[in-house]
């Protein structure tokens, strides 16, 4: 196991290699702290457009993008300003059964002379073992008032076809269909499935979330986040982004965790962390491939 830090051609470091057990490995960018691989077993588990610009020009297309402190559109860019700023690199490590690393986020000027002006500490810790990819961010308010936000992970994972691709544990969960400009709609479906574009806000879910497909499965499990995200643009919306393939929409699919329903309050010196816990398992039983 090892980490690995790789330079740019102007000598500043741009990403992350983490090396843990049994063919396992993740990568992170330094820009939006965004993590563009995991593989687990040899085998890719996120999805990164072809298309996706990685010279810091715009957000990743793909990975594992951070959203803070903003979810979707509103007085800040698209999802705030997180996963557009360079993240630095605080401690990285080999321990255990894994490997981590650790990155840092702060206010500068220029954030505080946006729409959201406050003081702010964010560590997001990245820990890979061989069958898990743990991301956790710690929200610190470093202002002397209260303030409020919203956060996601907004987490693309590969599949090998859309329509195998199956999400459970969301039944009976009231959700936003925000392509249907509806609200307060129930989840009928024990396993749900994408074949056409799909924006929806699951809110307070109760429980673990999985992903299915292929024979396998990715088990999602939050920690202080309420909310699931389920995201797929389809072909039209994806024929609309310069930064995405045009048929790529059939080899992903978004499940994303957060809290965007309501928002996260924190008063001054006040933290809370808040993350996810991927684990790779058979789809049959509960052994680990």
């Amino acid at each position: 196991m090892s980490v690995e830090k790789i330079n740019n051609s102007a000598g500043e470091l741009e990403r992350i290699v983490l090396k843990g057990p049994k063919d396992s490995s993740a990568e992170i960018y330094v820009f939006g702290a965004t993590v563009t691989s995991w593989k687990s077993r040899g085998k890719e588990r996120l999805f990164v457009s072809t298309k996706a610009k990685l010279d810091g020009s715009k957000a990743v297309r793909g990975g594992i993008p951070l959203v803070f402190p903003q979810f979707g559109p509103g007085a800040l860019p698209q999802h705030g300003f997180a996963r557009t700023r360079r993240w630095e690199l605080v401690g990285a490590a080999v321990h255990g059964e894994g490997v981590y690393a650790r990155f840092e986020l702060t206010d500068n000027e220029e954030t505080r002379a946006s729409k959201w002006p406050y003081k702010f500490v964010l560590q997001y810790t990245i820990d890979l073992t061989a069958t898990t990819l743990s991301t956790i961010i710690k929200y610190e308010n470093s202002d002397d008032c209260d303030f409020d936000f919203t956060a996601l992970m907004h987490t693309y994972f590969r599949v090998p076809q859309i329509d195998c691709a199956v999400v459970t544990g969301l039944k009976d969960v009231l959700y936003a269909d925000k392509v249907k400009s509806a609200d307060n709609v129930k989840e009928e479906r024990d396993a749900v499935k994408i074949n056409a574009n799909e924006d929806r806000v699951y809110s307070n879910v109760p429980g673990v979330v999985s992903v299915s497909y292929g024979g396998e499965r990715v088990q999602i499990r939050r920690f202080n986040y309420k909310d699931i995200v389920l995201w797929n643009p389809w072909a039209e919306k994806a024929a609309e982004m310069s930064d995405f393939g045009d048929d790529e929409y059939k080899q992903m699919i978004c499940v994303e965790v957060g809290t965007v329903a309501s928002k996260i309050r924190l008063s001054p010196g006040q933290i809370i962390s808040c993350g996810q816990l991927l684990t790779i398992e058979s789809n049959n039983d509960d052994n680990k491939l």
